[in-house]
C-alpha cells in the first residue's frame, strides 16, 4: 500500500520540516562497550523504546513552543511506522502532507553512556521509504513562515529549499553528514547549521571560525555551527558570535542537536538578535539532555526560560 496526501489548500502553518523520523530503542549502558575487557559484555542498565529522528524531533521541539509545523516525509507500514506517526500526531505535528509507504519505518539502536550521557547511533531504513524530488509540494512550502530540512533525502530537501527561497521563505538545515550533494545543499539554504565536524570536512580548517570564514566566501547567509557543550559559534555577516553551552546533568545527548535547531527556528521567527536565538537554542538543547531519548527529551518553554535566567553557562 502506497498513499500520498492531497493538498488543495494547504493551511498557513509556521514550520514546514522535511526530513528523518524514527522509533529508537534506547539502551542505558554503565560504560561504551568495548572488544575487549570488561566491557565487551554488560548488562543493559535501563531499556525503552521512545520516538525520535531529526526532523521529527526539531518539529516536536517548534510545537511544544507554540509553533505550528507540518512534517513532509514517508513513514513506514510496519509497527514502528504507526507508532511515529501517533506520537508525532500527539505532539500537535500536522502529518496531511505526509506518506505512508510500503517498507520498514527508519528506527535506531542507541547505546547511551550512563556516565556521560554520550550516544552511539546505529540505524537503518528501508530504501523505499526515501522522498522523492517530485513529492515535494510547492503549495505547502507557500504556506509557510519557514521551511526546515535534514541531509537524509537530500535531492528532495535541495528541491524544497531552492523552491521556497524563491517563494522568498528563510531555509534552515540540518546538515549532519558529508556528501557529493552536501556543498549543493549548503548553497540551496539561507542558514545552514551544520554539526561539529562538518565545516572542516567542506573546508579542510579544523578551527571553527576559520572553517566558517572560508565558508563566507560561498555563502552570505547566517552561518552556525553546533558544538555540543560547548555551545554554538555563528558568524553573522563578519561577525563571530560563541554563545556559551550550560551546565545540566545530563542524561542522553540523543537528539540534542535537533532540539537546537527548533530552539533555533523559534527564536529566528520571533525576530531575536543573532546571540539571543543562539543563547536559546543552546539552553532547549541543554535541557532535552536531562531526559532520556529524543521526543521524551524535548523541553517545555518554561524549562528553556529557567536554563536561560540560570545563568550556568559552561566554561
Amino acid at each position: 500500500m502506497t498513499s500520498t496526501a492531497t493538498h488543495p489548500g494547504s493551511a498557513t502553518c509556521d514550520v514546514v520540516g522535511l526530513g528523518a523520523n524514527s522509533v529508537d530503542y534506547v539502551n542505558l549502558l554503565p560504560a561504551y562497550p568495548r572488544p575487549q575487557g570488561e566491557f565487551a559484555k554488560m548488562r543493559i542498565r535501563e531499556q525503552t523504546v521512545t520516538c525520535g529522528g531529526q526532523m521529527a524531533t526539531a518539529l516536536a521541539t517548534c510545537t511544544q513552543l507554540g509553533l505550528s509545523a507540518k512534517y513532509l516525509g514517508a513513514t513506514g507500514t510496519d509497527d514502528n511506522g504507526r507508532r511515529i506517526r501517533l506520537e508525532m500526531e500527539r505532539r500537535g505535528i500536522d502529518l496531511a502532507d505526509a506518506i505512508i509507504r510500503d517498507g520498514r519505518n527508519q528506527f535506531a539502536i542507541i547505546l547511551v553512556d550512563e556516565g556521560t550521557g554520550e550516544r552511539i547511533v546505529l540505524w537503518d531504513r528501508d530504501d523505499r521509504l526515501a522522498l522523492r524530488d517530485r513529492e515535494v509540494p510547492p503549495d505547502v512550502l507557500a504556506a509557510a513562515r519557514l521551511v526546515h530540512v535534514d541531509d537524509v533525502d537530500q535531492v528532495a530537501a535541495i528541491r524544497a529549499a531552492r523552491l521556497a527561497r524563491e517563494l522568498g521563505r528563510p531555509v534552515t538545515s540540518d546538515l549532519d553528514r558529508m556528501t557529493e550533494r552536501t556543498e549543493e545543499l549548503v548553497a540551496a539554504v539561507t542558514v545552514p547549521i551544520f554539526a561539529e565536524h562538518v565545516p572542516a570536512a567542506l573546508t579542510g580548517q579544523a578551527d571553527h571560525e576559520t572553517a566558517l570564514r572560508r565558508l563566507r566566501r560561498r555563502h552570505e547567509g547566517l552561518l552556525v555551527v553546533t558544538l555540543g557543550p560547548r555551545g554554538a559559534l555563528a558568524l553573522d555577516g563578519d561577525r563571530v558570535i560563541h554563545s556559551p553551552g550550560f551546565v545540566v546533568d545530563v542524561v542522553d545527548t540523543t537528539g540534542a542537536g535537533d532540539v537546537f535547531r527548533g530552539g533555533f527556528v523559534f527564536g529566528l521567527l520571533a525576530g531575536w538578535p543573532v546571540n539571543r536565538v543562539l543563547a536559546f537554542a543552546n539552553a532547549a538543547a541543554a535541557a532535552g539532555c536531562t531526559r532520556l531519548g529524543a521526543l521524551n527529551g524535548v523541553p517545555a518553554r518554561d524549562e528553556v526560560d529557567h536554563l536561560l535566567a540560570s545563568g550556568r553557562h559552561r566554561e
